[in-house]
């Protein structure tokens, strides 16, 4: 087939989707991506911590707008160089990974010019099976196609005390601060 004439078809069949109210998806890529968080403790110390697996997609509403799904899993959360603080960060008075094996969040729509203008991107954010609205702050991107041709950032702080993670008090910050570099697989808008 042609590849122009392919491409004409490919965009018929994706207006007719979201016609009929289908919503189309593209994945998140779980190699180029990466999430990772911040822990401070009363002393000063940062403490670098990073989900080993990303899972997610991005969905295009029939209106345009999209919506972002993604699972972490926690059975990998690693704290760089700290042994210690990764069992701790892996237990039961923190991400409990032998009861909740995800953090998931599901954005609430946004229009596509939020992965390039940057701005607010409001969500559910679900830790421990507990589930609260959060805001992650998105970048302004540098790039005519963000997820595509260049990384999408975002971040946001997150009480940890609002998921049932308040043990270690004495030792680690309420805030945690997370940190998301996002692409998307096969290069498709």
């Amino acid at each position: 087939m042609n590849p122009r004439r392919h491409g004409v078809a490919w965009l018929a069949g994706a207006a007719l989707l979201a016609a009929a109210g289908w919503v189309l998806a593209t994945d998140i890529d779980a190699q180029a991506s990466r999430v990772g968080f911040e822990l401070r403790t009363r002393w000063g110390q940062v403490l670098h911590g990073r989900f080993s697996a990303v899972e997610g997609r991005i969905e295009t509403l029939p209106d345009g707008r999209r919506r972002v799904h993604m699972a972490l899993e926690t059975a990998g959360v690693e704290i760089a160089d700290h042994p210690g603080y990764t069992r701790f960060a892996r237990g039961s008075g923190f991400f409990d990974v032998a009861h909740w094996p995800t953090v998931e969040f599901v954005s609430e729509p946004y229009p596509p010019s939020l992965l390039k203008e940057g701005g607010e991107l409001d969500g559910t954010l679900t830790i421990r099976g507990i589930s609260r609205r959060e805001t992650f702050f998105v970048s302004p991107s540098d790039c005519a196609r963000p997820g595509i041709d260049c990384d999408v950032f975002a971040g946001g702080a997150v009480d940890r005390n609002r998921y049932d993670m308040g043990r270690w008090r004495i030792a680690i910050r309420d805030e945690v601060n997370f940190f998301l570099r996002i692409r998307l697989a096969g290069g498709s808008a």
